[in-house]
């Protein structure tokens, strides 16, 4: 009773796994994620809302009826273990997004309910693994981005104190207090109109060859390089982060990558399924000879365990006591 049962459920997931795992459902998604943003676009001209307002909201009905039958879907494939899709935070951000125009307080709130409505562009990152390994390695970047940050800062506190002495005077919009200077030089990052300031500097006085020049090898260059190599990494373990995943996609309907033994989960397995039957078979010297002398032919019943075969030195004094009795 238990199988017949579950086997509609059985079913059901199986059918809605294939529909999710499909191409072209992912293309569909995006397709409505696409509509949906253009439609909140044009709600921006009032022109536009005046003459096709109505088709407009037609079209919000039909995105978000759209995302609940994907919601759906995506619980179907789950039906087997309805944690698997709680476990998943895309499935719970979508879930947020849809669920939340609906509760009381939010709905009346005309910005939040657009800015629920604009969240929904995010959705676009979870239907292809290429943005979902950009958006990842963005947030892997965080925490060595703000060590990055201190670092800066603490670069353009320096220039910015030496700014202030060197051309405060001279040009206080720009360099009166250490504020203004930082902002200046944080300006000057972008090393717009950098040959300008350089220019300015000089009139000024003959170190401001040495500072500026210094300050764009250790900002300027140091500094974005440093960025872009931190970005890199963490892009090369998001990459590697997905393949995983993607590995450990192919599991029996039901199942989740977090149930599926790991490595050393199985090599602990195979060393002691290895340390047993070490452990079960018979020491070469402990063999009964009588068992011994039949080798092969012995039955393993008499042995009690495995039988093993006879040396070749006894093979040959047998055969060379053969030959003499002949």
């Amino acid at each position: 009773m238990t199988r017949t049962a579950r086997s509609p459920l059985h079913r059901l997931a199986v059918r809605c796994q294939a529909v999710v795992g499909a191409s072209w459902f992912n293309l569909a998604s995006f397709a409505v994620v696409i509509v949906n943003a253009v439609a909140l676009g044009l709600e921006t001209y009032g022109g536009v809302v005046v003459t096709v307002g109505t088709v407009l909201r037609t079209v919000e009905y039909a995105c978000l009826a759209v995302f609940v039958l994907e919601l759906l879907l995506r619980f179907g494939a789950h039906a087997l273990a309805p944690g698997g899709f709680f476990r998943d935070r895309w499935n719970v951000f979508d879930l947020l997004i849809v669920a939340a125009p609906l509760l009381p307080g939010v709905r009346e709130n005309v910005t939040l309910l657009r800015l629920l409505r604009l969240a929904r562009i995010v959705r676009a990152f979870r239907l292809f693994p290429s943005l979902r390994v950009i958006l990842v390695g963005i947030r892997r970047s965080l925490p060595g981005l703000g060590s990055f940050l201190l670092v800066t800062a603490l670069l353009l506190y320096g220039y910015a104190m030496l700014g202030w002495m060197l051309f405060g005077a001279a040009y206080p919009q720009e360099y009166g207090t250490v504020g203004q200077a930082m902002l200046t030089l944080f300006l000057l990052l972008s090393l717009d109109g950098i040959t300008d300031t350089l220019q300015a500097g000089r009139e000024v006085t003959a170190w401001a060859v040495l500072y500026y020049v210094s300050y764009m090898v250790a900002a300027c260059y140091l500094l974005t390089n440093l960025l872009v190599g931190l970005v890199l990494t963490a892009l090369q373990e998001a990459h590697q982060d997905e393949q995983v995943a993607a590995q450990r996609g192919s599991r029996p309907i039901g199942g989740h990558a977090e149930d599926e033994p790991s490595v050393r989960e199985q090599l602990a397995r195979v060393q002691a399924i290895i340390t047993d039957l070490e452990r079960r078979l018979p020491d070469r010297d402990l063999i009964d000879p009588a068992v011994a002398v039949r080798g092969d032919a012995a039955p393993a019943a008499e042995v009690g365990t495995l039988v093993l075969p006879k040396p070749r030195a006894d093979r040959r004094s047998r055969t060379r006591g053969r030959r003499k009795r002949r």
